[in-house]
């Protein structure tokens, strides 16, 4: 078993941040609820403890029993973690009297503690809760302060047990990278080998563990998910795998065709599935975000079924899920609620008689890509733009229709393409079109026109759990509504989404 560090998550929005950065270190790390935390086993090398939007003063605040842990094993309380060590162990919690939430500068930093050494003074932290620690237990001791935070950080006596009530995670912090390199590899013992190549190397073994001789069919949308997935069991078991592009009625346009001449040169076994009808049919009327979501799941299913059997011996079905679908997904009854479902997460139905095996449920995006690359992709492939699994269906808000999709296709090829002829493409990370249930007034030559509205979307990010809106240039963004109203008729406005996430998700449904 490969080394872990366990973050436990108590519901704070950076969490998911902690994890991303002992990623970059090349050290594996798993995000659990703290209602429900798993077995310490012995290749957990450290645990750390998340901030929460919950005081430790509130009755209900999150408490869980850390006694397998504390002493044991090297722990890092963050900000919430930090106070609530502190207050379990017989220290003061009280509201802080100044305001302790943005930039903050350490003034005092033990050069000596492991944990914060080569840290700088002055060095800018992130800060941002309204409690603070007054008064330490008397076997902690304070190993970093602000001019306004006596205790920013503090060690446990005997114990590799630390606090801190900045967060390290974040890009406004610095100097986080040094004090999260100072635990997980000074302290912890991490050997940092938590890299592409050694994910493939064990990947591909312990999928050839797992499966053996049986044959598994992979649903292949044409995005890098799909792709890198179905490259790892193809190294794993070859001719055993038997992928099925299916045509849901709801891609882009051209994509079905383009996605199956892509795939030629892989070496992959990959079959075209029409089922566009049956697509429709069961999104008929629907207006609901989620409804429309299980419909297409269960279309999804339906048609693998159908499929599977006519594989002889398939007894797996494989998914590209990877780790921000599980954690916006699952609702694990802990801290983390669930954003929407997704139709690759959350298990198959029991008629379905087939096994799931996800083999990049345990990547970031940006490390589906680096390993995308390890194993020889092309940049073509490994570049593409996200797109979701429910397709054009959650990028119409309403109900659905073929002719919606039609107008959604041309609408979304101008914008597309239009990012990649001005060479704007690969600076996005994820681009589209949503049509709005709307309609507005304009004026076409001499006509009054009452056309719908589309919104433009185009976000830059690492790994999709956070969002930020593309800057787009004004004159890229003039040309593309002119060529939109001008060539697709049914639109008579266009409008670009400024939205960031959070608060606002990438997609709109």
């Amino acid at each position: 078993m490969e080394e872990m560090i366990l973050i436990l998550d108590f519901g704070s929005q950076y969490t998911q941040l902690i994890a991303r950065r002992l990623r970059e270190l090349n050290v594996y790390c798993e995000i659990h609820p703290y209602t429900n935390i798993p077995k310490i086993e012995p290749n957990v090398i450290g645990v750390i403890l998340s901030g929460s939007p919950y005081s430790v003063r509130n009755e209900k605040a999150p408490n869980p029993d850390l006694s397998e842990i504390k002493g044991k094993l090297p722990l890092l309380g963050v900000c919430y973690g930090a106070q609530l060590l502190a207050h379990v162990n017989g220290g003061s919690i009280m509201p802080s009297e100044t305001r302790e939430y943005g930039r903050a500068n350490l003034s005092f930093i033990d050069q000596s503690n492991e944990l914060v050494s080569g840290m700088t003074d002055g060095s800018q932290v992130w800060m941002s809760h309204g409690d603070t620690v007054k008064e330490l237990p008397g076997d902690f001791e304070i190993i970093t302060s602000t001019s306004d935070v006596a205790v920013a950080g503090y060690k446990v006596n005997g114990e590799k047990t630390y606090g801190i009530q900045f967060h390290p995670e974040v890009y406004h912090s610095t100097e986080g990278a040094i004090l999260l390199k100072n635990f997980v590899v000074n302290i912890c013992g991490s050997k940092q080998d938590w890299t592409p190549d050694a994910f493939v190397e064990t990947t591909v073994t312990e999928l050839q563990e797992k499966i053996g001789d049986d044959k598994v069919i992979l649903g292949l949308s044409g995005g890098v998910d799909s792709t890198v997935a179905a490259m790892l069991l193809h190294k794993a078991i070859g001719k055993n795998l038997h992928c099925i592009f299916v045509d849901n009625g709801l891609l882009r346009k051209n994509e079905f065709e383009e996605v199956l001449k892509n795939y030629e040169h892989l070496g992959l076994n990959v079959k075209g599935v029409n089922a566009s009808k049956l697509f429709y049919d069961e999104l008929a009327g629907l207006t609901d975000p989620e409804e429309k979501r299980k419909a297409i799941g269960k279309v999804f299913v339906d048609v693998f079924d159908e499929e599977s059997k006519k594989v002889d011996g398939a007894s797996w079905l494989a998914q590209g899920t990877i780790y921000p679908d599980v954690i916006e997904s699952i609702s694990t009854g802990g801290p983390s609620q669930t954003i929407k479902s997704h139709h690759n997460v959350g298990g198959l139905p029991d008629y379905m008689k087939l096994k799931v095996v996800e083999p990049l449920r345990a990547l970031f995006k940006d490390e589906v890509r680096r390993v995308g690359k390890s194993i020889g992709l092309n940049q073509g492939l490994l570049g593409r733009h996200p797109f979701p699994g429910p397709g054009l269906a959650i990028r119409i808000l309403g109900d659905i229709t073929e002719e919606k999709v039609r107008i959604l296709q041309e609408v979304d090829h101008i914008f597309i393409q239009g990012l990649k002829d001005s060479n704007l493409y690969d600076e996005v990370w994820q681009a589209g079109v949503i049509l709005l249930p709307v309609q507005s007034v304009g004026v076409m030559g001499d006509e009054r026109t009452y056309e719908k509205a589309v919104a433009l979307r185009a976000v830059s990010s690492t790994d999709g759990m956070t969002a930020d809106w593309c800057h787009l240039p004004y004159d890229f963004l003039a040309k593309v509504s002119n060529d939109i109203i001008n060539k697709v008729k049914g639109i008579n406005r266009v409008t670009y989404d400024i939205s960031s996430k959070p608060p606002a998700t990438i997609e709109w449904e």
